[in-house]
């Protein structure tokens, strides 16, 4: 069989497949030409081509963070490599498993004045796991060199905690040479780990104290869906001494669950915080969304607060930690749940007779509002088809999809590894090829002007859509403090102009839909979920000013 003749590229790719990775994403290149040729032919790994490396990155993440597989990512020499960083960075801090590789020159020609060149060894070195050098040698020592570090590259990706690798490749030669070589199978390195379980002593232990504090509260933030741990927390939710709150993008849902953190916040006046706070705070999943809930945890601090997490280094957000509890969240609370038993409290009532009080306020609030952004997501997160999958954008996005709860979609995600507004639009239409059920993203005009190349990639199934609030761009500037009191607001923060969304539209073969008017909403969007020949973006206008004004009245009506 025909491939690329060099041995290291065909063994790199043999051993992607021993290791079950089922998808690439390639982007074009010369250096990279023997990389490209490996895994094009090779059947076993499902391949996509982006031109752009960042918008690359960001499909590759959408893959891996959806099908909750390593998913490998393959740029030239050069500067390619580093616009991969943005995705690499939001994969580090997210635990997803990106297997990056790059071509490179080999090490005689770096820094010597020769076109595509830069250092590129240890370049993405802060934000992945390990990385990873191979010899350009093809004798058999380098090989089995190669091997080993493929191997352990690999291993490292997925285990014991998901996350980044770079393999960088020097290639030099007749880059684009085939020729009939045997097929082979390289040796894959298989790890035997042991099962993540407490002793005995220590799982009675901890389900004793939950079970004698009359105040237990446990927040799950950016999580990916897991049954088991959602089964696990619903039997905890059913005592009366713990509250389950959820964000989001969670992923975790039980009628016993507080899922709107933010809602509830604001109707608890300063007065009655204490009341409200726990005695021990256990928290599992990535970074936090609501600014409210780490205010309230870091000024009414529980005596003990308990981490589920894998990381490396001590996780802190909430400035109480006591306990860094370094298993597997399902793990951990499938065997130390039944253990725990109820004792005499009120917690779970108080909170949840405030959530009803919340809703409601929630809802009078929505009726009075004008138009705006937050109507505007009081019509669409209801209308979303059941099944389907939500995507937000970092921003006033998320933060309007916090006040809402969702029931009927299927997963919630958003970038909050590192928060940032690029990339999307990107991972979100990563994530749509992984299935075949509804993928909607919501975002803001900013950002979706920002990952406005993903559109350009024609990968887009009507299956995926898109809802960009075009209010101006850089919404969140006006509701945050600081920004908003300086003069340099509108000069310097916003972008004051509308994004040409029918334009993009146009020009990358999107069906357009436009609502400016709670009516006009109404209507248009029943069409645009029934939208079935062509991928589908609809705009909705909205006033800044008008947008700031109500948010911030939402968010501080516990204190008026």
């Amino acid at each position: 069989m025909e491939n690329t003749t060099y041995t290291v590229c065909r063994q790199l790719v043999a051993l992607c497949v021993s290791h079950r990775v089922r998808r690439v994403v390639l982007s074009p290149g010369s250096r990279n030409a023997p990389l490209l040729v490996a895994f094009a032919r090779e059947k076993a790994i499902e391949h996509h081509v982006v031109v752009d490396e960042r918008v690359a990155g960001f499909v590759a993440l959408g893959m891996a963070m959806r099908s909750n597989e390593p998913v490998a990512v393959v740029c030239t020499s050069g500067t390619a490599l580093l616009n991969y960083a943005p995705a690499v960075a939001e994969a580090y801090y997210r635990h997803v498993p990106l297997i990056v590789i790059s071509a490179d020159r080999p090490d005689e020609w770096i820094d010597q004045d020769d076109s595509q060149t830069i250092r590129q060894q240890g370049a993405l070195g802060n934000f992945v796991k390990q990385s990873y050098h191979i010899p350009s040698r093809e004798d058999d020592t380098a090989l089995w060199y190669a091997r080993r570090m493929i191997n352990d590259a690999l291993l490292q990706a997925v285990a014991p905690c998901s996350g980044p690798v770079h393999i960088n490749v020097p290639l030099g030669g007749t880059l684009c040479a085939v020729a009939d070589v045997p097929s082979s199978t390289p040796r894959r390195v298989v790890d035997v780990r042991p099962m993540q379980v407490l002793s005995q002593a220590d799982a009675a232990y901890l389900a004793s104290h939950i079970s004698t504090t009359e105040k237990v509260m446990v927040l799950v933030t950016m999580h990916h869906p897991a049954p088991e741990l959602q089964e696990a927390l619903s039997r905890l939710a059913q005592l009366p001494q713990v509250v389950v709150l959820t964000e989001s993008i969670a992923n975790m849902r039980d009628d016993n669950f507080i899922p709107t953190i933010d809602r509830v916040l604001t109707t608890i006046d300063n007065s009655e915080k204490e009341n409200f706070a726990p005695q021990l705070l256990i928290t599992l999943g990535g970074a936090p969304v609501s600014r409210m809930v780490k205010e309230f945890l870091r000024h009414y601090s529980p005596a003990e607060h308990w981490r589920i997490g894998c990381e490396s280094h001590i996780v802190d957000t909430m400035q109480s930690l006591t306990r860094r509890l370094m298993v597997d969240a399902t793990a951990l609370m499938t065997q130390m749940v039944p253990l725990c038993t109820p004792c005499l409290a009120t917690y779970a009532a108080l909170w949840s007779e405030r959530e009803v009080v919340a809703t409601a306020l929630h809802n009078h609030i929505v009726d009075e509002a004008p138009w705006c952004d937050l109507v505007a997501f009081s019509h669409i997160l209801p209308a979303i088809p059941a099944g389907s999958v939500l995507h937000l954008s970092n921003g006033t996005t998320i933060r309007y999809a916090q006040l809402f709860d969702t029931p009927q979609v299927a997963a919630s995600y958003c970038n909050r590894g590192v928060s940032g507004i690029d990339g999307s639009t990107s991972t979100a239409l990563g994530a749509s090829l992984v299935d075949d059920c509804m993928h909607l993203l919501i975002t803001g005009d900013m950002s979706f002007g920002y990952d406005a190349a993903a559109l350009a990639t024609r990968l887009a199934s009507p299956r995926f859509k898109i809802v960009v609030m075009d209010n101006g761009g850089g919404g969140i500037f006006r509701f945050i403090k600081g920004p908003s009191d300086l003069p340099e607001l509108e000069e310097c923060f916003e972008v004051q102009y509308r994004q040409p969304i029918e334009g993009y539209a146009q020009l990358h073969g999107f069906k357009y839909f436009h609502a400016g008017s709670e009516a006009e909403l109404q209507r248009e969007l029943p069409v645009f979920f029934a939208e079935d020949n062509a991928p589908a973006i609809l705009a909705i206008t909205t006033a800044p000013e008008v947008n700031a004004s109500i948010l911030r009245h939402y968010m501080r009506r516990a204190r008026e």
